[in-house]
């Protein structure tokens, strides 16, 4: 009999783009079929600032952190706080700079993102990844219109990890969480410019993931309304009909990857330009 599937939070600290993290993070997790990474990407991660702040996240949603960072300060802050907190941990590239190092005789340079090439294309990228890190869940809805896409849906519909997979893509992508009751941003209403997309999934697949998530939830918050499948089925049917009523297409994410709902974007982007 198969066994039922698990999730785990996967977090992937990067200062850079995140692609060699992301690969090597899919590359372990798709050895173990009976258990589903949750990715928390951060990429561009240079300053002790920016790194308490995903500390901050991890806190929230514990996990297995995997890092490529080269200022070896900030590598040194990562392994304390992931021991402090009791987290596995692992700096991907360290082992593989050792070898070299060996081998060659010399120290790596420790040079951040030498492995880009500074054309055009990674600057795009990069300005991508910007905006949609400062557009994520629904911050800074004023400039909404400069996005090339805004991910819209309800709580665990893997807005954050699509709207980054997308940026590295140089896809300015921004996210706006859809909250039972609560109207949407004015300025996404009346946007013209960007593709808006809703996700949405079955309430089964949801209340599993939103289970996952009560790992580091904080005292007083509402843990049964939140994985309860007859308020989720609710909270789909606001998303569906804010959707249709706007005609915003819909994507069902449930039985998707990261990748898959990211192509289905891209496909209605093209059809739609």
């Amino acid at each position: 009999m198969n066994k039922p599937q698990s999730f785990f939070h996967l977090h992937l600290i990067s200062d850079a783009t995140g692609e060699t993290l992301l690969a090597a993070g899919r590359a372990a997790s798709a050895q173990y079929k009976d258990a589903r990474a949750i990715e928390h990407i951060y990429p561009l991660i240079r300053t002790e600032k920016q790194l308490m702040k995903v500390f901050d996240d991890i806190e929230e949603e514990p996990g297995i952190v995997l890092y490529t960072v080269v200022d070896q300060k900030l590598a040194r802050m990562i392994d304390s706080r992931c021991a402090a907190m009791g987290l596995p941990y692992v700096s991907v590239l360290e082992p593989v700079l050792s070898v070299f190092q060996s081998y060659l005789g010399t120290p790596a340079g420790r040079r951040v993102g030498a492995q880009h090439v500074l054309d055009a294309e990674y600057f795009r990228r990069i300005d991508a990844l910007n905006f949609t890190m400062e557009h994520d869940d629904g911050q800074l809805p004023s400039d909404i219109e400069e996005a090339d896409i805004v991910l819209i849906g309800i709580s665990r519909t893997s807005k954050t990890p699509t709207s980054i997979y997308l940026a590295n893509r140089g896809i300015k992508t921004a996210n706006v969480p859809i909250v039972l009751g609560v109207p949407l941003p004015p300025s996404l209403i009346h946007a013209r410019k960007p593709l808006i997309v809703g996700l949405i999934a079955t309430a089964e697949r949801i209340s599993q993931v939103r289970q996952n998530r009560l790992l580091g939830t904080s005292a007083g918050f509402d843990s049964q309304t939140y994985i309860d499948r007859a308020t989720i089925a609710e909270e789909l049917a606001y998303a569906r009909q804010i959707c249709t009523r706007h005609n915003w297409p819909m994507i069902d994410v449930s039985r998707r990857s990261i990748e898959e709902t990211a192509a289905a974007i891209v496909a209605l982007r093209s059809r739609t330009r």
